[in-house]
């Protein structure tokens, strides 16, 4: 209950903004519906009216018609308006809170979850909000007509509220079980797009994996596809079953009018008036019911959005996206001071803890991070950028602690490329700098890291970043350059290299970059370059077993 209490409140937050639009469309849409019920009265009236369609009710059914047209425009109008701003703020609150999320809450939550919901779930949403005029106006009209009705002979309507409770009844069970199996569907499609990136991903090594090529096709893909078909066959088929059963009570209801009135005799204009508006009313109640599956697939899509949203409610404090950029700097040095971080274990297995650490970094210098895979390297990386927060511990920037209402300016600080590094295409440079001179500026590191040849910055960004991974690490080192910041942060950069350039990356490259002032700390393991670096820290399990000179250790 609370859980519904708790999605009821989002969903009127969300509509909140929109709410003279939707009273302006809701409005529009019984005014029609209205005038659509008058209009059914006055045909049958003048089906009965010795004199015919006179001039006066000729101008009444035309101002009828007019207001119905109107209605419909406007309710559809103002509807469209407020679907499209909704999706567009959906759209935008989320991409707000996945930026402002901490890292180690997206980390958490696996792209193979993320996207569908960004995607196929808003879309979802999306198509309901635009059918939501043409629904208001069929309720509208399925209201008046109901109550048109109950004028015209209180008995038949009697008749005719049993039928809608019965028919209410088996609609409410179809919803609750399509709902159901919706929900199934959703979760294997999660299932599904995991294995889609894992054909995209891993396309190379399936091809050279035959066994493991068929076992994904048909345990992974063909399986769950099939799951997901007949999960949601049975669903829509029990939103059909309901909808042939509200048909056939349509048609015995009016069976039983016909037959009541050959035993009663009742005026000729209320048979014919409550057989011609059952008739009508068929209409605006099955579209009632065809948007049923669309507003079970809706709930379903905004459950996943509301839990996707939970998931990030505590977002990164004061973490400003339209913050200008910050004049801090690096004087002194950066210090961790006890830092620890400790991962939640998974059922029985010890959780990772790194730290205490205690690290002190200065400006100048060239500092390899070293040890054994799993031994903390990257954490100790992503807790000095500030991308974690220390759970016990400070990180020190030139004597002062760095507060969680300064750590989105100290991440400022640094330029970093990770193992697992995204390539943007556009160039951001904190100096104000024209597209064309940015085009000037970037094209010596372009030459200077062999591959002007085949990408060039045009309108400030690569003219393509189609190219091997080796290449595209040093499109990465062009915008560590271009940035200019005063530390920059190398996760196994030189790894994808060819000799001669992984050679030059530490003799050259790195030593010209120290030589500017720049703090260089570069997560390796190759050993054969570790003379180079002013200092060598190395880690395992967790901890920092030395932080020397590599010739005093050696």
């Amino acid at each position: 209950m609370k859980k519904d209490f708790n999605r009821s409140s989002e969903l009127t937050e969300l509509l909140w903004p929109f709410l003279p639009w939707i009273m302006l469309s809701v409005g529009a849409g019984i005014a029609a519906g209205a005038a659509t019920v008058t209009l059914l009265d006055t045909i049958n009236h003048v089906l009965h009216y010795p004199e015919g369609l006179t001039g006066n009710l000729m101008l009444i059914f035309t101002a009828l018609c007019v207001v119905v047209l109107v209605g419909r425009m406007v309710s559809d109008m103002s509807t469209n308006l407020v679907g499209q701003r909704l999706v567009a703020q959906i759209r935008k609150t989320l991409a707000r809170k996945i930026l402002g999320a901490p890292i180690d809450a997206l980390e958490r939550y696996r792209t193979h979850r993320l996207i569908p919901i960004l995607t196929q779930d808003i879309e979802m949403i999306s198509d309901v909000a635009f059918s939501l005029a043409s629904t208001v106006i069929a309720v509208a009209v399925v209201l008046g007509c109901l109550g048109y009705l109950a004028w015209l002979s209180p008995q038949l309507f009697m008749l005719l509220a049993v039928a809608l409770i019965v028919g209410a009844t088996v609609q409410g069970w179809a919803q609750a079980r399509g709902v159901a199996g919706f929900w199934k569907a959703r979760d294997l499609e999660e299932i599904l797009h995991k294995a889609y990136r894992g054909i995209s991903d891993g396309a190379k090594e399936l091809r050279m994996h035959r066994s493991r090529r068929t076992r994904m096709l048909e345990d992974q893909i063909d399986l769950t596809v099939d799951k997901i078909r007949v999960l949601n066959q049975k669903a829509i088929n029990t939103y059909v079953m309901a909808t042939a059963f509200g048909s056939a009570l349509f048609f015995m209801l009016i069976a039983v009018v016909l037959g009541w009135a050959t035993i009663q005799k009742p005026a000729a204009e209320v048979v014919s008036g409550f057989v011609m508006v059952l008739l009508f009313l068929k209409g605006p109640m099955e579209q009632i019911i065809d948007t049923l599956p669309s507003i079970g697939r809706a709930k379903v899509a905004f459950q996943r959005l509301n839990d996707l949203s939970a998931s990030f409610t505590n977002p990164e404090a004061y973490l400003n996206l339209a913050q200008e950029p910050s004049m801090i700097s690096l004087n002194q040095s950066i210090q961790l001071l006890g830092v620890q971080y400790a991962f939640n274990g998974s059922g029985k297995e010890q959780a990772f803890v790194l730290g205490p650490i205690d690290l002190t970094l200065k400006p100048g210098e060239l500092v390899f991070i070293v040890g054994d895979n799993g031994s903390g390297k990257t954490t100790l990386i992503k807790l000095l950028l500030g991308l974690y927060a220390p759970q016990q511990g400070e990180v020190i920037l030139d004597g002062k602690p760095v507060t969680s209402d300064g750590r989105d300016d100290y991440r400022q600080l640094f330029t970093t490329v990770f193992s697992d590094f995204y390539l943007f295409e556009e160039l951001v440079t904190d100096a104000m700098c024209t597209p064309d001179g940015l085009s000037e500026i970037a094209l010596p590191y372009l030459q200077r890291l062999e591959i002007a040849h085949k990408v060039s910055v045009q309108d400030g960004t690569f003219s393509t970043i189609d190219l091997s991974t080796g290449q595209r690490k040093r499109l990465a080192l062009v915008h560590a350059y271009l940035e200019g910041r005063p530390v920059l942060v190398f996760d196994e950069w030189a790894a994808d290299q060819d000799p001669a350039f992984r050679h030059l990356f530490y003799t050259e490259l790195l030593p010209e970059l120290r030589n500017k002032g720049h703090l260089l700390i570069v997560i390796s393991h190759d050993d054969r370059y570790f003379h180079l670096a002013d200092r060598v820290v190395r880690m395992q399990s967790g901890q920092i077993i030395d932080d020397a000179k590599e010739a005093l250790i050696n």
